[in-house]
């Protein structure tokens, strides 16, 4: 499963070659032997990619990469999420294929910036680049993604989320985490670590099914602070747990894709990847 992870990251790189040269040419999409020649592949070479990858045609994987997809999305698969009933701060719940159970760090913790706390890290392969996995003993509290930004930035950015915090590289401990999450899709707990505002957001982020998004103004009304879309941006953006708590799902109300703090080739990715997995 690992070999086959690897391989997935490998082909994201190819994915996000993609995502670049159809920025410069969307008709590139519709072309498999231009959008091969570009990237520097066979025609056949890049059927086997996608198709491996994805499970679907480059076209139609190609089309899901597109910025107009996303406004497409949230035509068709758009969450109310005011209609959801969100399960507290320690309840259970489903994301693809994997078990997720969390729990909130309490407040006067948290605001002790990790204070007492030894988080374990290491770096795993993931369908989306290199993965940062960072756990408490209570369960992965940091997810990160390094395909754009870089490991050494990817590192910088989580430790500065919990300044006290001690780090220690410690790759086989945190193993069984990161395989339930990017290789077994088992199950899996979560660790949050945040102010009760952005846990509120997390939390109703995880309401959003795979394959569907939701907008920062439908988390803020979700949450009881339907004036607050700025600061939902925020807590989206301060997410640490990305993937699992699904803040790619989270889109403008104008159908745009907005920020993502891992980069928008990652976001885009991500998207498409759960589409293509709707079709298969």
């Amino acid at each position: 499963m690992r070999n086959e992870t690897a391989e997935a990251g490998y082909h994201f790189g190819i994915i996000a070659r993609a995502i670049a040269l159809i920025d410069e040419n969307p008709a590139a999409a519709s072309n498999l032997d231009h959008l091969a020649q570009s990237i520097g592949l066979s025609p056949a070479h890049l059927q086997r990619v996608f198709s491996r990858y994805a499970g679907i045609s480059p076209k139609r994987y190609a089309q899901f990469l597109t910025l107009a997809h996303a406004k497409s999305l949230l035509s068709t698969h758009h969450s109310t999420l005011e209609t959801a009933v969100l399960s507290g701060l320690s309840g259970t719940g489903r994301l693809h294929d994997l078990f997720l159970r969390w729990e909130a760090m309490a407040p006067g913790d948290y605001a002790k910036g990790g204070a007492g706390l030894t988080l374990r890290y290491g770096w795993f392969d993931s369908a989306f680049g290199p993965a940062l996995v960072i756990a408490t003993p209570k369960g992965i509290c940091g997810l990160g993604f390094a395909a754009e930004m870089g490991r050494a930035a990817c590192l910088s950015d989580m430790v500065q989320r919990w300044p006290k915090a001690a780090f220690t590289h410690d790759p086989e401990a945190v193993a069984p985490w990161a395989d339930a999450v990017l290789h077994t899709r088992g199950e899996a707990h979560l660790h949050l670590i945040g102010a009760p505002f952005q846990i509120k957001v997390w939390e109703a982020l995880m309401q959003v099914p795979a394959g569907h998004v939701t907008t920062y103004s439908s988390i803020a009304t979700a949450i009881g602070a339907p004036k607050a879309v700025r600061a939902v941006g925020t807590a989206v953006g301060r997410n640490p747990i990305s993937l699992l708590i699904p803040c790619h799902r989270a889109l403008r109300k104008s159908g745009e894709m907005g920020g993502y703090h891992w980069g928008l080739p990652v976001k885009r990715a991500m998207l498409a990847w759960e589409s293509a997995a709707q079709q298969v």
